[in-house]
């Protein structure tokens, strides 16, 4: 059993999502964010778009910039979580037997006062995202920043929901089923910082 990785799982299952805290240090919380931002002053982010097969800028839906993070040019501290992340695939598949076999993952950043309207992250055309997995990077956040992510569970009639609320302390890393809650990323009033990707099946 997988002190991190086990209340993810139980979320998952009870209620469609799972959180838990420390998933990073404090140490590698500030190592990726500084490689975050020393990506950005080089011009490697870009505004996030949306969208499949064409991808387009709509500020008024979401106002993050992003970068991929490609595991052949990966810095130590990308390649480390990553491997976290390959090691998390691993026991979801020994435990919930998704068949997950590959992930993508991007840097986010929310400058104050831009957000992420109400979505899915499973698009159409494309059914192989199962798992959206978020894992914050940000420093002394607190409740008055703003910034949640807000889940919406729906009950089982289907006939009505509810709205969860996750403060985005960095750290902290959030899973949720990728085709089946809708969420949305609240304005924060201070930049706001993620990893953000998804588990897939091939």
């Amino acid at each position: 059993m997988n002190p991190f990785f086990e209340p993810i799982i139980d979320g998952i299952l009870t209620d469609g999502y799972g959180v838990t805290d420390n998933f990073l240090s404090p140490g590698e919380i500030t190592a990726l964010a500084n490689r975050l931002h020393e990506r950005r002053s080089a011009g490697q982010f870009r505004a996030a778009g949306i969208g499949n097969q064409s991808v387009i800028v709509e500020n008024a839906i979401r106002g993050d910039e992003i970068l991929w993070i490609d595991e052949a040019t990966a810095t130590p501290e990308e390649a480390a979580f990553l491997q976290r992340i390959a090691e998390f695939i691993q026991y979801v598949n020994q435990t919930c037997y998704l068949g997950l076999r590959e992930f993508e993952f991007h840097y986010a950043l929310y400058p104050a006062g831009t957000f992420y309207k109400r979505h899915l992250d499973q698009f159409r055309s494309d059914s192989r995202r199962k798992l959206s997995v978020i894992c914050y990077l940000n420093t002394d956040w607190q409740e008055t920043d703003g910034g949640q992510l807000a889940i919406y569970l729906p009950d089982q009639t289907g006939e009505s929901e509810q709205q969860q609320k996750i403060t985005p302390i960095g750290g902290r890393l959030v899973c949720f089923e990728s085709g089946r809650l809708e969420h949305e990323v609240l304005p924060a009033t201070r930049e706001r910082l993620s990893i953000t990707g998804w588990l897939k099946t091939s």
